[in-house]
């Protein structure tokens, strides 16, 4: 299930695991998993209005517990590293 958050531009970004919905099966949950970090899993963000979406390496509990200040922060530092100076 997505978790959204909204930044202080007012842009909702709705974030979910990759892999998510391909089911439970052990070998779909490992693929999710951050290769050489056992307690990291992929996560995409896509703003609404469907600009550019963001990949993050997230810890695995990032749906319970990271603050939406720290979701976010996540989402703007790929930003920027993403965007040419």
């Amino acid at each position: 299930m997505p978790r959204e958050v909204t930044d202080a531009e007012g842009i909702v970004w709705s974030c979910i695991q990759a892999f998510a919905g391909l089911g439970n099966d052990p070998e779909k949950a490992e693929a999710a998993r951050v290769e050489g970090a056992a307690d990291r899993v992929h996560v995409v963000c896509t703003p609404s209005g469907g600009a550019k979406s963001v990949r993050l390496e997230l810890p695995a509990a990032w749906e319970q517990s990271m603050s939406d200040d720290a979701l976010l922060e996540a989402v703007h530092s790929r930003l920027a590293e993403e965007t040419p100076s």
